[in-house]
Order: C-alpha cells, then sequence, then structure tokens
C-alpha cells in the first residue's frame, strides 16, 4: 500500500491528534452571548474578524490558524511548480509529503488550512445571523454582501482542495453533528458559493477596496466558480469577466515588477493585506522561502520544471519570478527561490540573508485576483472546454497579457488559441501564485501532466491525490457522534 513507510506516523498522529478550532462542539460550533452583535459598527468589526482570519496568524506554531500564509504548501508544492529545498520521495516531513504527492491524512498543513477556513466560514455566519441589528437597509445589504463574499470565497478554496464538504451556512449548536461531520456534494457547495456572489455583487459593495471585498473581486471570483464547477458554465464566466474589463478600473501595470512591489496598484483586483513591521499585521510566508532567513532553511523552492518553462515562455517575467539561490552557488546544488514575494521587496543582498528591517514581518500583500487573471479567464471561457479557438476576442485578451510580457503584438500572435498555450500561459504569468493545482484540475490535464512529472521524480502519484485528505482531526472528532465522517478516496 501507498502508506505502509508512514505506518508508525499514521498510528503516532492518531494518538496525538487533537480536536480542530472550527469542529471543537465548544465554543467555536455553538451559540453564545460573545458570539453576537448589538450595533452595526460591531459587525463591521466582526468582518474584520473574518479578514484576520484569512491573513492567519504570524508564528510558527502549527496549533495557530494560519490562513493563507501556508497555503502555498497545500496548492502550489503539490503541483509541478515548487518544491521544498531539496526534493525526496522518501520524505516523510508534512512538506515532504505534499511535494511528492504521497499526502497523510494527519498532515498538519492540511489540517491547518482546512480549520483555518472553515474558522473564516464560522465568522461569516455569525455576521450573517446578526444582521437583524442594523436599521438601514443599505448599508445592511452591504454587510450581508461581505459576509457572504467571505464565506463564498473561502468555500471555493476548500472545494477545490477537498471535494464534498459539510455545508454549514449558518451559525449550528453543539447538538447538530450531523451538519457538522455530514459531506455533501460539491454541485450543493458550488450552489451556496454562487449564491452567495450573486447577493455580493449586488449588494452595494464598495468599488474602491484592494484588501476588502468590492463588486469587481466578487464578479472575478464568480467567473472562477463557473469555470471551476463540476459543470462549468462558460457564458456566465465570459460576461462577468468582460463587465470586469468594460468598468475600466482595472489594468495591467507596464511593469511585471511592479504587480507585485507596488502595492495595490491598478492590476489588484482582491489581496490580503498585511503591513510590515507588527506581528499582528505582517506575514511570516515570505521570509519562510528564503534560504536561512525564516525558521525554515528554505521552502518552496521553483522546481527545474518551472524554471525551463519560464525560461522558454516568460518573457520579461522571467527575471521577476525566480532567481538562484544565492547560498547554493558555492559548492552545492543550484536551487531557485521565487522571485515574487521577497519580504518588503528587499532581496536580502548578495547573501540572500541581509535584510534592512526584520524578514518574518514582512508586509507584502498576498494577491488573490488580478486584471490578468480575468483578461485569461475570459479567454479560457470564450474556448469553453474545446481544444482550440479562432475568436478573436479570447485572442485579443491572451495577447494583451503576452505583450505585457515583451512579446510582440504582430509577430507573436497566434491565428489561433489553443488549450495548451493557454494553460502554458497561465503557467507562466501566475507562477508562485497558488494558482497551478486548480489550474491543471479545471483544464483536465492534471493526470498526465502530474503523472509524468511524479514520474520524472520518483513520485508515486495517482489520480487519488488531486484531492487533499479529509484531516484526521475532524474523522477522529465525527466518531464521537452519531454520524462518521467519509474520508476521500485513496486515504482509507
Amino acid at each position: 500500500m501507498k502508506y505502509l513507510k508512514y505506518i508508525a506516523l499514521i498510528f503516532i498522529g492518531t494518538v496525538l491528534v487533537s480536536c480542530s478550532d472550527f469542529l471543537e462542539p465548544v465554543p467555536s460550533s455553538s451559540i453564545t452571548t460573545d458570539n453576537y452583535y448589538t450595533s452595526a459598527e460591531e459587525l463591521e468589526t466582526g468582518l474584520i474578524g473574518a479578514y484576520a482570519a484569512i491573513k492567519g496568524i504570524n508564528s510558527n506554531d502549527k496549533d495557530e490558524n494560519h490562513g493563507v500564509q501556508w497555503e502555498f504548501y497545500v496548492t502550489e508544492m503539490r503541483s509541478d511548480n515548487t518544491s521544498t529545498k531539496s526534493p525526496d520521495s522518501e520524505d516523510a516531513s508534512d512538506a515532504g509529503q505534499l511535494e511528492s504527492l504521497d499526502v497523510l491524512p494527519t498532515n498538519n498543513f492540511v489540517g491547518n488550512y482546512y480549520t483555518s477556513f472553515f474558522q473564516v466560514i464560522y465568522r461569516a455566519n455569525v455576521i450573517l445571523a446578526n444582521l437583524d441589528v442594523v436599521d438601514n437597509s443599505t448599508r445592511k445589504a452591504a454587510i450581508e454582501a461581505e459576509a457572504k463574499f467571505l464565506r463564498a470565497y473561502a468555500y471555493l478554496n476548500l472545494v477545490r482542495l477537498f471535494g464534498d464538504l459539510p455545508l454549514i451556512d449558518r451559525v449550528i449548536t453543539p447538538t447538530e453533528t450531523e451538519i457538522q461531520f455530514t459531506r455533501v456534494s460539491t454541485s450543493l457547495i458550488y450552489d451556496l458559493i454562487i449564491s452567495d456572489l450573486e447577493t455580493a455583487i449586488n449588494g452595494g459593495l464598495s468599488t474602491t477596496y484592494k484588501t476588502r471585498a468590492t463588486k469587481a473581486a466578487a464578479q472575478g471570483l464568480l467567473a472562477k466558480a463557473y469555470l471551476s464547477a463540476d459543470t462549468p458554465n462558460y457564458t456566465k464566466a465570459q460576461l462577468l469577466c468582460e463587465e470586469i474589463i468594460a468598468s475600466g478600473k482595472y489594468s495591467l501595470q507596464s511593469n511585471f515588477y511592479n504587480v507585485f512591489y507596488s502595492e495595490r496598484n491598478s492590476e489588484i483586483i482582491f489581496a490580503i493585506g498585511y503591513n510590515s513591521g507588527i506581528q499582528d499585521n505582517s506575514q511570516i510566508f515570505s521570509a519562510e522561502w528564503m534560504n536561512a532567513v525564516g525558521n525554515t532553511s528554505g521552502v518552496n523552492y521553483a522546481t527545474r520544471d518551472v524554471v525551463a518553462a519560464l525560461d522558454a515562455y516568460g518573457g520579461n517575467r522571467t527575471a521577476v519570478s525566480y532567481r538562484p539561490d544565492p547560498l547554493t552557488l558555492f559548492g552545492g546544488t543550484v536551487r531557485y527561490q521565487v522571485g515574487k514575494y521577497f519580504p518588503d521587496g528587499a532581496t536580502g543582498g548578495s547573501d540572500g540573508q541581509t535584510f534592512t528591517g526584520l524578514p518574518q514581518l514582512a508586509g507584502n500583500d498576498w494577491i488573490v485576483l488580478r486584471y490578468a487573471d480575468i483578461l485569461l479567464m475570459r479567454a479560457e471561457a470564450i474556448l469553453a472546454g474545446g481544444t482550440e479557438t479562432t475568436n478573436s476576442n479570447a485572442i485579443n485578451s491572451y495577447m494583451e497579457v503576452r505583450v505585457r510580457a515583451g512579446f510582440d503584438p504582430v509577430a507573436d500572435r497566434p491565428t489561433k488559441l489553443t488549450k495548451d498555450a493557454l494553460l502554458l500561459e497561465r503557467r507562466v504569468e501566475f507562477a508562485f501564485e497558488n494558482h497551478r493545482m486548480f489550474d491543471l484540475i479545471r483544464f483536465n490535464a492534471a493526470q498526465s501532466v502530474l503523472s509524468a512529472f511524479s514520474t520524472a521524480n520518483g513520485f508515486d502519484f495517482s489520480a487519488t491525490d488531486l484531492l487533499l485528505p479529509i484531516p484526521q482531526n475532524e474523522i477522529n472528532l465525527s466518531k464521537s457522534s452519531n454520524t462518521v465522517m467519509t474520508q476521500n478516496p485513496g486515504y482509507n
């Protein structure tokens, strides 16, 4: 069996496993007086708390929810884009399991992400349960819209990673174990996501924020949900993308570097905001990607596979996207660091370590949705699951991104846009932004691409690896109730 070499770890992990923050019967799922708000101002504060759950805790404590700060582990490192500093098919560590697509249900990064994003859902549900304290109908609609945007964002990430999930669309009591532990089909989860985002779009959201929900952010997420659903709705996805384009509120940065280091610029539609220097408002993930700067000796390194793709097709994005690790240039095997998220834009100098501030307290925002994604999703929607298209609108959107990367608008313009070319373009445009695994699955290319990558690297890939395991914490907790939570295939 796939996990025989880990059987001792499974036993130890099962014995030591603790209850999750979200599904622990008291207090996170229960209704208490502390969960209730008495004014619109308090609800606004509650919304900030939901964003804080997405931001996560800046620490290395595995018992604290890290939100998007550990998202790269469960997304990019499960693809052909990134790995640990020293990839090893026999590495049984949490990170090693993810890079080799050999993940255990006891994996701490998987469990942390699951509980982090269900915490976002819980906080959104508490806000929605208290909307009646708002007298002003316009303000009430806006708060509802933002809470539902946040719930949809969390569920969209979870459903693409775990498949069937408990559908929790309200605050539940500790006795409602059937709701807590019953996984419903992905189609029902997508129904909730779509309904929530439709409410968000029509709810009077601000049009100016970068690090909070806006109408365009809701439209962009809904387009992605339509493309990702079991039965994609290409027409609706295309119309949503074209509404964002027609609004004129967003544009590509002329310099690719500025996308990541000129924060909250014209290309950013939605980002998770951080501020440097203060632990409660900063992030640690970009320091972890450095060598001997964060808690690790370096993680989330670019694979040689993605480096080759960037060298061949990245254009002026290549120099921004990665660099050789300065500490591996002297006698060691050269590895490649992610270049899009140097802490606070500082590279650490020639040794990769000398920062003017503390890299562990970096303020780089995490970009969730940017205008280039809208352009390429439009092309994807027009392609509509086909292998190629001659549609000029699809090619125009594709070329707008390519031209910014330095390609010639005439000489490099194709007469037809193929699915393979679009998938490759998404890879080099969004490398290290946690899109790759989702793109491979959405384009129905994950099986072939990851099989070949795994074979080349001595990893063990199977189709069931496309979904993460339900964390063992949740399975164990459900066993004390009347409803035992099911596990994903391949992890029993």
